[in-house]
């Protein structure tokens, strides 16, 4: 009996251990690939979302036009779509982003920023979902709101725990065979069988717009050099990392914003390699 639970233990170890060293070749792929990522994002995150893919290793392109969407959405390694300052031609473009990048295999994540707020959004959300992400982040409250269930969202702010949200995210996997996202105190991956969690950041990172726009685009960055699921949780680890060295020397959210990119751009993957914030199961 003891020796099939302490198979069972080394099995756990060595999956983890591999995992880890292969989100460690993950990160050393972006930087040594360095990928180009079409950013639509909101007006908002532009600015930080675009600087923390670059501290990252990528290369972020912020395109949104449905004149140029599409041909743009071929040429790239990743595409990120975020609805939070969507408009009718933003809409149009996102749109026409996804179903080229559809066209030609290019990993895209959507991230539905409080799409439970009016109708419109609630449309817009579901014709994207519709047209199969790669990878859905959101947060809890998000992800609950798009499995059909009730949250008690406040504007853009989740006001539900991860935790409550993890039942919908297997079952909008499963659906819709996708990755789907849940992002938080802690954070949530999976594919509809497989799950990671991931611990760790800062509780500055919340009072800080943006942050989980622009890491919605690094996902993207990371989609376009390792599988989706790997990809997600090295960006959610990275992400983590960075928070909690950036969280170390800052004084405030006025000072964590610039100490959280050079924490990106100064982690190495040998670090990430260290780390024991994601948990594999």
């Amino acid at each position: 009996m003891w020796a099939f639970y302490i198979r069972r233990f080394r099995d756990f170890i060595l999956t983890a251990s591999k995992e880890i060293a292969c989100m460690s070749q993950i990160l050393a792929d972006l930087k040594a690939k360095k990928p180009l990522v079409h950013c639509i994002t909101n007006y908002v995150a532009m600015n930080i979302s675009a600087n923390v893919v670059l501290a990252a290793g990528a290369s972020p392109a912020m395109i949104h036009t449905p004149e140029e969407a599409a041909d743009f959405a071929k040429i790239v390694g990743g595409l990120t779509i975020n609805i939070g300052t969507v408009s009718p031609a933003w809409f149009e473009g996102m749109k026409l982003a996804a179903m080229a990048a559809n066209e030609v295999s290019v990993p895209w994540v959507l991230d539905p920023v409080a799409h439970f707020a009016t109708p419109y959004r609630a449309n817009v959300a579901q014709e994207l979902l519709a047209l199969k992400p790669t990878i859905l982040r959101g947060n809890a409250s998000e992800i609950i709101g798009l499995s059909g269930q009730v949250s008690a969202a406040r504007g853009v702010d989740a006001t539900d725990p991860v935790e409550a949200a993890e039942a919908g995210a297997i079952e909008l996997a499963q659906a819709h065979s996708i990755i789907v996202v849940v992002t938080g105190k802690s954070d949530f991956v999976t594919d509809g069988s497989r799950i990671a969690r991931i611990s760790g950041g800062s509780p500055m990172m919340p009072c800080i717009t943006a942050m989980g726009c622009s890491l919605t685009c690094l996902m993207g960055g990371f989609a376009a050099v390792a599988p989706p699921m790997e990809a997600a949780a090295t960006a959610l680890a990275l992400f983590a990392e960075a928070g909690n060295v950036a969280a170390s020397k800052a004084k405030g959210p006025g000072s964590f914003q610039p100490l959280f990119l050079d924490a990106l751009h100064n982690i190495s993957p040998e670090m990430l390699l260290q780390s024991e914030r994601v948990e594999w199961h």
